[in-house]
């Protein structure tokens, strides 16, 4: 009897969906919550400071029975989900690489989710393969890269890095993809990335059978760029020990730094001994939006392969990354597997089944949410608040230059500043006070800080690229920092 009453009280019928009318109103509300909770995020506390379990502790450890109310599932979603986030869009959450959630974004995933279709053929989603292709070439223009460079969206720069080794794999022991790697006497196959780089491209090198131990990290120099001199000799001492070079990736805007490795350069040594050039500009490549950035695609025209990750620079929402190819047929050539039940006559002009250029088969409409973003602000308003970013970045790095207790640890590029607090020449207890006022910061729920290792010390950073970020959001967490800093030091002390 209780579980009848429960499931009358429920807004689901015995069969089929909600009713039409409760929807509509369901809508209505929680378009009005999600615009609320967007004008008001800087009342919420960044982070939760919560135990691993407390979220749990929170639900119903049963499986569902019988069916409840929207009412009271959106009362748990305030009362527990909102609370258990990082609140990345947060004008004042400074971590990372920044948030690129926008208005319109938000719009597009809520048409994304109520259209559901699979963008696996072009036959399946007829406007997700054609949209995909279009939004594609736009951002191919953006980037200045060459008519031969065709694209694929993936979900993020891991998979398409993966994807574009496997391809390098696939050039350098044809018919792996029909024989793999084991019993034919290949040689020993050498990835070559710098210290900087992305643990992506060890992951790739596990997911492709190279392995994690064949990809060669090479030293970086003082503006933690690949150095190319030591580049070139790791090259020449593999190949005296009988490895084979398969593959370099260069970064454009690497995670701790934002560093740019020298394309150019690298480029002149993937020539000569005909190694696969992979760019991975998952963040740094939405910089060639900018007129007077122009000099980052310098090289890029003769790379072999080039990822960019929109939804880190150029607002797209999480998750949308973009893998370019010069003659992407070899990517299809290598994927291409169809099963029985896709076997279907396409009409002329249908060659393009983006299933085709991948592992994964079931693929989202990720195409809606870029064609929207972008054309909601187009590419003078992307350019627009790139360049704002990158001035607030320049204006926090004045900041820690007129404060002689910080100082910069790497060249400020793009929207990505590192810095350290230094107030004594114990190197030891710095790492200790810099970490603890990271800590500090992030354990306020005011602020939210990333820290990283640059040349064997702990040094904090910030990274910028929020549509909501003002300076006077920067200047508040500036003020947080400071205070911060003196605070930690002072107890570090007193411990001593």
């Amino acid at each position: 009897m209780k579980d009848r009453q429960a499931h009358l009280r429920s807004d689901v019928g015995e069969v089929g969906d909600i009713s039409p009318k409760v929807f509509r109103e369901e809508l209505h509300r929680l378009a009005d919550w999600i615009a609320d909770y967007r004008e008001n995020i800087s009342e919420q506390r960044i982070a939760p400071n919560d135990e691993p379990g407390a979220i749990l502790a929170q639900l119903d450890a049963a499986a569902p029975e019988t069916a409840a109310p929207l009412d009271e599932i959106f009362a748990d979603v305030e009362r527990v989900i909102v609370p258990g986030v990082t609140h990345w869009a947060h004008p004042q959450f400074m971590s990372y690489f920044g948030c690129t959630t926008t208005s319109p974004g938000i719009l597009a995933e809520m048409i994304t989710g109520a259209l559901n279709v699979n963008a696996m053929t072009w036959r399946t989603a007829p406007a997700a393969t054609e949209l995909e292709t279009l939004v594609l070439d736009w951002l191919r223009q953006w980037l200045h890269l060459p008519n031969d460079f065709t694209g694929v969206v993936y979900d993020t720069a891991s998979i398409s890095t993966m994807h574009a080794l496997a391809t390098a794999r696939e050039q350098a022991a044809p018919n792996t993809r029909k024989l793999g790697l084991s019993g034919r006497n290949l040689p020993t196959f050498r990835i070559y990335t710098s210290d900087q780089a992305h643990s992506s491209v060890e992951k790739g090198a596990i997911a492709i059978g190279i392995g994690e131990d064949n990809v060669q990290r090479v030293r970086t120099d003082a503006e933690f760029r690949i150095d190319v001199s030591a580049l070139r000799e790791t090259i020449a001492s593999d190949l005296r020990k009988n490895f084979k070079p398969l593959a370099v990736v260069a970064t454009v805007g690497t995670t701790s730094t934002a560093s740019v490795d020298p394309i150019p350069e690298i480029v002149q040594i993937c020539r000569e001994h005909k190694i696969w050039l992979h760019i991975d500009g998952a963040y740094g490549a939405g910089l060639a939006l900018l007129p007077e950035c122009k000099w980052v695609t310098a090289g890029w025209n003769e790379a072999d392969s080039i990822v960019i990750n929109p939804h880190k620079m150029l607002f797209v929402p999480l998750d949308f990354s973009a893998l370019y190819l010069r003659d992407i047929a070899r990517l299809r050539r290598l994927f291409t597997l169809v099963p029985e039940y896709l076997h279907l006559r396409d009409p002329v002009g249908a060659e393009i089944n983006y299933m085709d250029f991948g592992v994964q088969l079931g693929r989202r409409f990720r195409a809606l949410k870029a064609w929207i973003v972008w054309r909601a602000f187009g590419r003078e308003g992307l350019a627009a608040r790139i360049r704002d970013h990158l001035r607030l970045a320049k204006l926090f790095a004045s900041w820690l230059r007129d404060d002689v207790r910080f100082e910069l640890w790497a060249p400020v590029v793009m929207g990505v500043v590192c810095f350290r607090f230094k107030a004594g020449d114990d190197e030891l207890k710095m790492d200790l006070i810099n970490s603890k006022i990271v800590e500090g910061i992030n354990a306020s729920g005011r602020a939210y800080l990333t820290q990283t290792k640059l040349h064997g010390r702990t040094v904090m950073r910030i990274g910028l690229g929020n549509v909501l970020t003002a300076e006077e959001h920067l200047r508040n967490v500036w003020k947080m920092i400071q205070r911060t800093a003196d605070e930690v030091d002072r107890a570090v002390g007193a411990q001593n």
